[in-house]
């Protein structure tokens, strides 16, 4: 886990060094003469101005999450703006570029968190399930632990439904909720939004309460690099094999112990993004005894070899699943690669929902997937 904390450090490190850099090299930032600069500022028709000041930049364009560089335009004082939309509400991660070079907006403390790639985030409110409403509010705890499994210190998280009481009576079914590559434990929370969701989704009555456990997904943390996930496949498939371990010897049992969480394979679900989501297909259609219901939204680094990938899985053996949920954004670089998972499923006769939607390989799709897979959760 070493390697992956000093990621972190060195990402929060990176991030001074660019707020360092903006001030040097933008006449300086923090001390703006005349009118004081706003970024991003949300107009009430959601359009949204972006501005960045560097008077020494040749061209500087706006790089925003789900979407095609922008170019910015120059005013006399060394201004760049750009003025985007009606952007459709959400959270949305964007940096500048200057001249070839990414900075986050130093004029913006909302981030996106990121192990290798950390953005600034703008939010265009709109009543989504994502929004922060007036409804009763779970709370978000976090844990560390030794992981005798991975061999280094790590986190999880853990969301309680309103009026979860430690020493209550009632007992919660549990969602084991993954993140993807590049992510860390807190993503489903910092950019994933997944608390709020579920806030919102229970007060509606669309979603029954549950526990929801956000773990760390990596087996072997050192799987992230810059040279890509796939880039050592020995590797990559270790991680796989070693993030179920870590899951279902280390995390599952404590999270058990601590919670009021029922511990029935009917009350037991796990669903993930991209890696999570070849992750949540690997544990659970490999271990059907402990999970009834299953969830992959844009599921990446599958193995193909999908009678190698779940050699227990049968048109028998998905009888005992409550729901097998796959889906992907119909723009997404792993489309291909689902719809042969979605081909393989039909071939052996699994019982199974598959989904396509529009958009790509973004967040704006996973919020939207989790806001439709939770409600289908837990139902007898």
């Amino acid at each position: 886990m070493n390697k992956l904390w000093n990621r972190r450090t060195l990402a929060l490190a990176g991030f001074a060094a660019v707020l360092t850099a903006a001030t040097l090299t933008q006449d300086p930032i923090w001390a703006q003469q005349g009118t004081p600069l706003a970024s991003p500022e949300v107009q009430a028709d959601r359009r949204v101005t972006f501005r960045f000041r560097s008077p020494n930049a040749k061209e500087v364009f706006l790089s925003r999450e789900g979407a095609p560089r922008v170019p910015m335009t120059r005013d006399a004082q060394g201004t760049w703006t750009v003025t985007v939309g009606p952007v459709e509400p959400d959270y949305y991660g964007y940096s500048f570029i200057a001249d070839g070079v990414g900075y986050l907006d130093p004029l913006n403390a909302l981030m996106k968190p990121n192990l290798l790639n950390t953005q600034s985030m703008v939010h265009i409110p709109g009543g989504k399930p994502w929004d922060v409403a007036e409804v009763p509010r779970g709370a978000l705890n976090r844990h560390f632990y030794r992981s005798a499994v991975a061999g280094d210190n790590r986190d999880f998280y853990v969301y309680t439904p309103p009026g979860y009481d430690p020493k209550g009576k009632t007992r919660y079914p549990v969602l084991y909720l993954l993140h993807g590559y590049t992510d860390d434990a807190g993503g489903w929370s910092a950019v994933g939004r997944a608390h709020v969701i579920m806030d919102n989704l229970i007060a509606q009555g669309k979603a029954k309460p549950m526990v929801v456990v956000m773990p760390l997904g990596y087996g072997a943390p050192e799987v992230v690099s810059r040279s890509g996930p796939f880039s050592k496949p020995d590797l990559w498939q270790r991680n796989v094999t070693l993030f179920g371990e870590t899951l279902l010897n280390e995390v599952l049992p404590r999270v058990e112990k601590e919670y009021r969480v029922s511990t029935d394979r009917g009350s037991r679900a796990i669903a993930g993004l991209s890696m999570g989501g070849t992750e949540s297909l690997t544990v659970g259609l490999n271990a059907v005894d402990r999970f009834a219901w299953i969830g992959a939204f844009s599921a990446g680094g599958l193995n193909e070899n999908f009678d190698q990938a779940f050699p227990k899985m049968s048109a028998k053996e998905s009888e005992r699943l409550r729901l097998l949920w796959v889906a992907c954004g119909t723009e997404d670089f792993l489309i291909q690669s689902n719809r042969k998972l979605r081909d393989w499923m039909k071939s052996k006769s699994l019982r199974h929902q598959y989904v396509e939607t529009p958009g790509a390989h973004t967040w704006m799709v996973w919020r939207r997937y989790l806001s439709d897979f939770a409600p289908q959760l837990f139902h007898k």
